[in-house]
Parts: C-alpha cells; sequence; structure tokens
C-alpha cells in the first residue's frame, strides 16, 4: 500500500508543475542573492508538518512553540538571510492522527514552493514514509525532530525489505534526524527490562511503521541479550477493548508488558485492561507514548494505579543538565510561561537552530536547496543543546542516550534517568 501511495503523491508533484531534481536543487531560490562577502540574502522559506490535533497535539504543539522560540531569538533571520517559517497540520480532527492524505498535500506544498529549503517533520515515522520521496524528488532537506524508525535511513534489521532506497528517488540523501533511531531505542528499553528483572515479556504493536518497527528491533536485541519475550501481537487500533488479548497474557503468565506505538492508536484502553489482567506486570513504552496525553488521568490518560506501574523512553535527557538546557527552560518559560516544557518542546528548537546554522555555514549557496544540504551533512561535532552530535551520511544523529521516564505526582512523564543501549 505504501509503494503504490508514494507513486501517485509522487505523480502529483510533476503534475503540478514543480521543477525536475536537477533544476531545483541547482538553482537559487527566487529573490536571493549571494553577498560579495560569501554569505547569502534574501529570503527562504522553512516549513514544519506535525500533527496538530489529536492524542500527539501536546507533544507537537510543544514542538512548534521551540521552532518559533529558535526562531524568534535569531531575528527571524539566519545572517543576511530572512527565514518565512509556516506550521502545517498533517493530521485531520477526522482521524485524529497524522492522516496520508494530508501529508501528502503538505508535502506537494513545500515541494512546489521555490524558495523552500527545508521542511521540519514528520512526529510519525509512518508519516514520513509518504513525504520523503516526495521532497526528495526535488532536492528539499528533511529534518525530523522525532522519527525512530530504522529503516528511513539504514538497512538495519528491523526495517523492511528495499529500505531505505525506497524513499530516495532521487538516490541522494535528504533526509537527517536529531534523534537516536530505535536500533539505540530498542537495546535501551531491552537494558532497562533486564535491570528490572523482567523473566517474560509480552509485546503489542498498533502495526504502524514506528510501533511495528520498534518492537521487531527490541525482538531482535533481547534474543542477543537473553531476554526472553513470549510474543508480539498487532492490535487493531480502533478496538473496543483489549480485554481477550490480556487475558491470553495472564495465561502466559507474563510479568512484563510494552507497547509499541502511539497513544492515538488505542494505548490507554490497552493499558488499563492489560493491567486489570495482569495488575502486577511491569509496564513499559517508547516515546510515542512518553507524553502527558497518556499519563495523565487528568487529560483522560492512563489512571493513577497504571501510571505508578509504567516506565517509558525519550530521547530526550533532563532537561536542566542539558549544555543549553537551562537557558532553554528560562527562555521557554519567559516565552510561554510554561517552567516545565514538554520534552520535546528542546527537540522543535534545536532543529530550527540546526536549520539556521545550516544556512549560514553553507556561505553563498545558503539559499538554495542544494547547498543546504551540502551543509547539513557536513554537520560534524555540533555543539548544541542537546549536546555535541554529527550527523553521519545516512542523516543519523551520533547521539545515542535515552531517558527513561516515569509518571511523576503531576501526572506527567518525569526524567528519572539515563539508559544506553544494551550491547
Amino acid at each position: 500500500m505504501v509503494g503504490s501511495l508514494l507513486g501517485t503523491l509522487a505523480i502529483g508533484v510533476t503534475a503540478c508543475g514543480s521543477d525536475s531534481s536537477s533544476n531545483t536543487t541547482a538553482s537559487t531560490p527566487a529573490g536571493t542573492t549571494s553577498t560579495a562577502s560569501g554569505s547569502a540574502s534574501g529570503t527562504v522559506d522553512v516549513y514544519s508538518s506535525l500533527p496538530l490535533q489529536g492524542a500527539s497535539k501536546d507533544q507537537t504543539n510543544a514542538m512548534v512553540d521551540g521552532i518559533k522560540l529558535a526562531l524568534k531569538e535569531a531575528g527571524n533571520k539566519a545572517g543576511g538571510v530572512s527565514i518565512k517559517y509556516q506550521s502545517l497540520d498533517d493530521s485531520t480532527a477526522q482521524a485524529g492522527n497524522w492522516d496520508e492524505q494530508q501529508v501528502g498535500a503538505n508535502a506537494r506544498k513545500v515541494a512546489q514552493d521555490k524558495k523552500s529549503v527545508a521542511l521540519i517533520g514528520e512526529f510519525n515515522s509512518g508519516a514520513t514514509k509518504v513525504s520523503l520521496p516526495i521532497l526528495n524528488e526535488v532536492g528539499i532537506a528533511q529534518i525530523s525532530p522525532a522519527n525512530t524508525y530504522v529503516g528511513l535511513t539504514t538497512s538495519e534489521p528491523g526495517s523492511e525489505k528495499g529500505e531505505p532506497a525506497i524513499y530516495y528517488p532521487s538516490q541522494k540523501r535528504t533526509y537527517a534526524r536529531i534523534v537516536p533511531r530505535d536500533t539505540v531505542q530498542g537495546g535501551a528499553l531491552v537494558t532497562q527490562m533486564k535491570t528490572d528483572g523482567c523473566k517474560a515479556v509480552a509485546m503489542a504493536n498498533d502495526k504502524d511503521t514506528y510501533g511495528a518497527g520498534l518492537t521487531r528491533v527490541i525482538g531482535i536485541k533481547a534474543k542477543e541479550q537473553g531476554l526472553n519475550i513470549i510474543g508480539d501481537t498487532g492490535i487493531q487500533p480502533d478496538a473496543a477493548n483489549f480485554r481477550g488479548f490480556a487475558s491470553k497474557l495472564k495465561g502466559q503468565k507474563a510479568d512484563c508488558f510494552f507497547f509499541g506505538g502511539v497513544t492515538a492508536n488505542g494505548a490507554i484502553q490497552l493499558y488499563k485492561d492489560v493491567n486489570d489482567a495482569l495488575p502486577n506486570a511491569k509496564l513499559y513504552g517508547g516515546d510515542g507514548v512518553c507524553e502527558s496525553g497518556f499519563t495523565n488521568p487528568k487529560k483522560d490518560g492512563i489512571p493513577a494505579k497504571v501510571g505508578k506501574l509504567f516506565k517509558c523512553t525519550v530521547a530526550t535527557l533532563d532537561l536542566a543538565s542539558y549544555p543549553g538546557g537551562k537557558a532553554f527552560i528560562d527562555a521557554f518559560n519567559k516565552e510561554y510561561n510554561d517552567p516545565k516544557p514538554d520534552p520535546y518542546a528542546i527537540y522543535g528548537y534545536e532543529a530550527m537552530k540546526l536549520v539556521i546554522d545550516t544556512i549560514k555555514g553553507a556561505g553563498p549557496d545558503g539559499t538554495s536547496r542544494e547547498g543546504f544540504l551540502k551543509a547539513l551533512f557536513a554537520t560534524k561535532d555540533r555543539d548544541s543543546v542537546l549536546g555535541k552530535y554529527s550527523i553521519d551520511k545516512n542523516g543519523d544523529t551520533t547521539l545515542t542516550d535515552y531517558g527513561l521516564y516515569d509518571v511523576g505526582p503531576d501526572g506527567n512523564p518525569t526524567y528519572a534517568s539515563t539508559i544506553k543501549a544494551a550491547g
């Protein structure tokens, strides 16, 4: 289904009159110039595409706030280049989550904009499967502050046949992410479950790219490290309940449970039913459910009794411990009157900071798509609010640590410790 949809969407870009890949990447957007001093001037357009409705909205709106903060601090400029930013919603009210057609429409909008040099997004790895080929075809850089699915950048275990080449029709890498891929997250989760003494781990996934991919990686890492996984079941996200599945886990005597997926895909009901059947089982989740919309009862999240047994992972560590963390928190609080930003806010902030510095780093080519991409993939030992990192040839960050979160007294995810991948 993905393959046929990608073909349709890519054709849609060409049919609407977009430039070819070679012409687009070699040219400078209209209304921009290069100065004699070796820096660019003019205006470029930068977009984000995130699901701003539904269960993930707390995370994604925090990302947008982080993006806007970074841009405001820079005076809406990167050196001599003015940046016009537009936030796009890739979700629909009906879906309550990202929507394939909306993702495609957003990507075509960006692809057809002659001044666009970068898209910050997507939030969901499955959405990137749709937008990446469209943007890659015309040479527009895509920087994700959240994607972790292995197959977007590598053919490592956990990916599917043909990945990642199928997402790059131009045969040139145009996608980078500033969060570690699921090879790292999966290993970190296995490390934590072993530390916690799990003997029989049951898993479920929401059949989406991110969720199914993460449980595959955990299965591989668990086998390597000697952790017993008793099953990985794909659930129907819109099911009324999961009592039958939970009863099966009780019969298998599972002592730990992990769900690979996002809050919107049945996560809250699933954990409630598993807890009813296995009231003493330890509960785990990845970054797809490590957010207040899932953990906070006041936001219709899981009950407090379930939260006491729940731990989850996010690439973000304790915000205050980052090199620029305290300054970021202070600035965010001053701008938005929020002293405890969602962990993803700092990733939106860093994504835009990376865009700004990449434009500057490209010098006279800072307003061209080709110049931006070259500078992006030349990112080495970048001193950032997240710490020092590089972007490798695949588009992956060299950051590897994951933060372990539990549910705090306020019902929100609270940083507990840092964990590293096993093996």
